[in-house]
């Protein structure tokens, strides 16, 4: 078994995910299989009570795990679905350390840091299959937290032949001062002197900035780096980083992680990416703006399309403002997507675009949360049910169309607790989203508490192909209403699921690849 390790240094959020999933393309695009860890060592157990303004969105896996964003890279980069094995928190380390000593499986040892902790880091590691592992280690050499991974990293490579079957990749920022008109290495230089502190020398590093090095100061990141010229690479800002695998290649970087492995490619590189040149001139109205990652599938499932990202429009924005200021704000655009979350902030403004797309027929796609605002809109303003709600947003609705799953009510904890995960969905063969998918049965994944109410407001909705067309129709269901949608329009679709979650680089999906063929369409319509 052969590992790359990517570290990163002297800030976090610079790239290590996009780094560590295109150096992973690279080398499954020749042929070798490829198996991928993202160490975090924040002391939550996962990423499914983090607030997405702060870390970015949480991602579900198929098997109904709420991990890092950055599985989400790596599934739309290699084209495979991650599990929850693909990735580790210290909360889980420290947890599962915690239960055997109660246990007594240390055998009344003193518990300690070293051995215990990193032999339980270890043993993650060693449940890595393939030909090459790629191991990202989340935030920044230097930081406490992630101390104990990189010790548990550099016991792991000593044991497991160092020097042979390791690359250790260190993904730096490279700051650049305007005043002097020149680049800075020393916070880099300083980054590679704590990696070396503990215990690990890096073989190969990589240079993120806003812009092209140059070649003098690349040759001085190597000399202090402590490697040779041609093992520094320079990856600075890309329009689009589903290219950045194929800048890897031809900088020859994947090349020369094959030759310290001692691997050969079984097959040319021919890196096929998607070039999101079109614009359908649409908006996403969601609620957590303070970080695109907030949104990162949905944002990337659009851009795997071809298109252009969504301008993003703050929901509360258009809360306590005229209707005609809402329709000023919005008539420039041509389709809304209206995205997942939770709590009541925003939610008024997210509603009362629903109500323009669905009044002035222009394409909407709702997700999650989404679509249970669709199911409310509708509720209110078209089956005149005045005060109609969620009883997440407003426990004494009058009408509440949403509701807590009868499961949730007797759940007291929020980690891990919602339907979490990939269930098979029934598509009804007269619905537009049946002609979409082109089946009548799919997979996909879900993450929510609350779901429509259908047991007590059936008589809004349209369940049959033989009733009222202009009726909000349900077109999917499992235990649970799957889908909703109005066949007279345009494009008028809400699901319980995230589609955005399957998207990949070979298999955009589907659904906002129809979304966003309708907008353009609309665009060139309204041009």
């Amino acid at each position: 078994m052969k590992y790359v390790t990517i570290t990163g240094g002297v800030l976090s959020g610079i790239g290590k995910g996009i780094t560590a999933a295109s150096i992973g393309a690279c080398l499954q695009n020749q042929g070798l299989k490829v198996d991928v860890l993202k160490i975090d060592p924040y002391l939550n157990v996962d990423a499914g009570t983090m607030n997405p303004n702060q870390h970015g969105e949480v991602f579900v896996t198929e098997d109904g795990y709420e991990a890092d964003l950055d599985l989400g890279h790596y599934e739309r980069f290699l084209g495979k679905n991650m599990t929850r094995w693909n990735n580790v928190t210290a909360g889980q380390i420290y947890s599962n350390v915690i239960e055997k000593e109660r246990r007594g499986e240390y055998l009344g040892a003193t518990v300690q840091m070293i051995p215990h902790v990193t032999a339980e880091i270890k043993k993650r590691i060693s449940n890595l299959k393939g030909d090459v592992a790629i191991i990202e280690i989340g935030g920044t050499v230097g930081d406490i937290e992630s101390e104990i991974f990189l010790e548990a990293i550099r016991e792991f490579s000593m044991e497991n032949g160092r020097n042979e079957n390791f690359v250790f990749v260190h993904v730096t920022y490279i700051p650049y001062l305007r005043v002097t008109n020149e680049f800075k290495t020393k916070p880099t230089q300083q980054s590679i002197q704590i990696l070396r502190r503990a215990g690990i020398s890096p073989d190969v590093i990589v240079l993120r900035g806003e812009k092209s090095f140059s070649e003098q100061t690349m040759k001085k990141v190597a000399l202090f780096g402590g490697v040779n010229e041609g093992a520094v690479f320079g990856l600075e800002d890309a329009s689009n980083v589903y290219s950045i695998p194929q800048k890897i290649h031809d900088l020859r970087m994947d090349e020369l992680v094959m030759e310290k492995l001692n691997v050969k490619a079984r097959k040319d590189f021919d890196w096929k990416y998607p070039n999101s040149s079109k614009d359908a001139r649409i908006a996403m109205v969601g609620k957590y703006l303070a970080t695109d990652d907030a949104y990162k599938s949905v944002l990337e499932s659009v851009a795997l399309c071809g298109y252009k990202k969504p301008e993003l429009v703050d929901s509360e924005t258009l809360e306590n403002i005229p209707e005609k200021e809402v329709e000023k704000r919005l008539k420039k655009y041509a389709g809304f997507i209206i995205p997942g979350g939770f709590g009541s902030r925003g939610i008024e403004g997210m509603i009362r675009a629903i109500k323009y797309a669905r009044e002035n027929d222009k394409p909407l796609l709702g997700l999650c949360l989404g679509m249970q605002l669709m199911v409310i809109e509708y509720a209110r303003n078209v089956a005149n049910l005045k005060g109609a709600n969620s009883t997440e947003f407003n426990s004494q609705t009058p009408y509440p169309v949403v509701d807590l799953m009868e499961k949730q009510k007797k759940i007291l904890k929020l980690g891990g607790t919602m339907r979490l995960g990939v269930e098979e969905i029934k598509l009804f063969k007269w619905s537009k989203l049946h002609e979409i998918y082109g089946s009548e049965k799919i997979l996909e994944r879900h993450r929510h508490r609350y779901e429509v109410n259908l047991k007590d407001f059936e008589n809004i909705f349209r369940t049959k192909k033989e009733e009222d067309s202009q009726k909000l129709t349900i077109s999917a269901m499992s235990n649970f209403v799957e889908a909703v949608e109005l066949p007279h329009k345009k494009f008028y679709i809400g699901v319980q699921f995230h589609p955005e979650y399957s998207s990949k680089v070979s298999a955009p999906h589907p659904i906002f690849m129809e979304f966003l063929e309708k907008s353009f369409e609309n665009r060139n319509l309204n041009a």
